[in-house]
């Protein structure tokens, strides 16, 4: 209600102080340079292709098992997806094989850190600057995690990330940021969320309006210092179920890899692989009133609107797609319905 109060008595409802201040306070928690608040998680990532010069006709490396949003924004710019198979383990990218997919037109290079999982960006670095391709990291599910005190983000040219409700840090709504190093980078990106414009009316480039609402910048204020506590929550609830489900039969049912925000996992998602029992798994547990999805069941290869790219064998992420089934996790879940899960979960494999 503070958060609400102030910005209606500033009257600053675009940009304005609120935002500069959410902007410094995330740039400071990231460890990064710079931090631009932006009007959503797949405006992020469009105004970074822009940013990072992507036009239409280039090609962009990323994965086809993840959310629409990673291939949707490189089509939006008449830039081509290019697909690369995932990880069975991790669910992210794999790169074996990826030289090959490398041509005159290939820019750039969007790893995703899927579920909360940082991608491998050692390898992923090597590979861009075997290639000289820009990196732009697609951090929509991990903001948080780290690897060796670096954050998922801040690896790469640009890192990008979501505030929408069910994320690590949500908001009331959708909101984004763009973080690099680059002081002239984020020029460009700031320049590019507003139009293009600088100065006021005067327009080098064609931007858009990718500005995030002071509002939403004033509550993710009020949640930013909170972020690694939510983080810590959903830690204690994935060891929790990683305990009660480590004598499941492996035959029937995957658990994710263990870990912690200190070695790249934020726990976006805790996800099963469910091995030819998914949708009677998903229609237990919906019947015993406990929450379930499956991200994604069709990997980006084989959606509709990419039909017309050329068709390529992806075997892990059409696997994953099949197999997928991601129970609750977040913070605020508590001991007696992260119990009711549990139960729920294991009756279902031991019955």
């Amino acid at each position: 209600m503070e958060a609400f109060e102030a910005v209606l008595d500033s009257g600053y409802f675009i940009l304005g102080p609120e935002v500069e201040a959410f902007e410094k306070e995330a740039a400071e928690y990231l460890g990064a340079a710079h931090a631009i608040g932006v009007s959503s998680g797949t405006d992020a990532l469009i105004v970074a292709l822009m940013a990072a010069g992507v036009s239409a006709g280039d090609e962009v490396i990323c994965p086809s098992f993840t959310f629409f949003a990673t291939a949707g924004s490189i089509a939006r710019i008449g830039a081509i997806p290019v697909f690369v198979d995932s990880e069975e383990d991790s669910f992210n990218l794999d790169l074996s094989g990826a030289d090959e997919l490398v041509s005159e037109r290939t820019k750039a290079i969007m790893p995703v850190h899927l579920f909360g999982r940082c991608a491998a960006m050692g390898k992923v670095k090597a590979f861009a600057r075997k290639h000289s391709l820009v990196v732009i990291e697609d951090t929509a599910q991990s903001l948080g995690a780290s690897v060796c005190t670096k954050k998922c983000g801040t690896m790469g040219d640009f890192g990008t990330y979501s505030f929408f409700p069910s994320k690590n840090l949500g908001g009331f709504g959708d909101g984004g940021m763009v973080s690099c190093e680059d002081d002239e980078k984020a020029e460009r990106v700031r320049r590019l969320r507003n139009h293009g414009m600088f100065p006021k009316y005067y327009h080098s480039k064609v931007g858009g309006n990718f500005r995030i609402d002071a509002l939403q910048a004033a509550l993710l204020r009020k949640k930013l210092p909170h972020l690694d506590s939510y983080g810590e929550g959903r830690s204690e609830n994935a060891a929790y179920y990683l305990e009660e489900f480590a004598d499941l039969d492996p035959l029937r049912v995957t658990l994710p890899l263990a870990g912690s925000a200190v070695d790249g996992v934020i726990w976006n998602q805790f996800t099963l692989k469910v091995h030819g029992e998914r949708e009677a798994l998903k229609e237990h547990l919906l019947k015993h009133e406990v929450g379930c999805e499956v991200y994604y069941p069709v990997p980006l290869h084989k959606q509709e609107c990419f039909e017309n790219l050329a068709p390529r064998e992806l075997p892990v992420a059409e696997k994953l797609a099949g197999e997928v089934l991601s129970i609750p996790v977040y913070s605020e879940l508590g001991e007696e319905r992260r119990e009711q899960v549990a139960r729920a979960v294991t009756t279902f494999f031991k019955s």
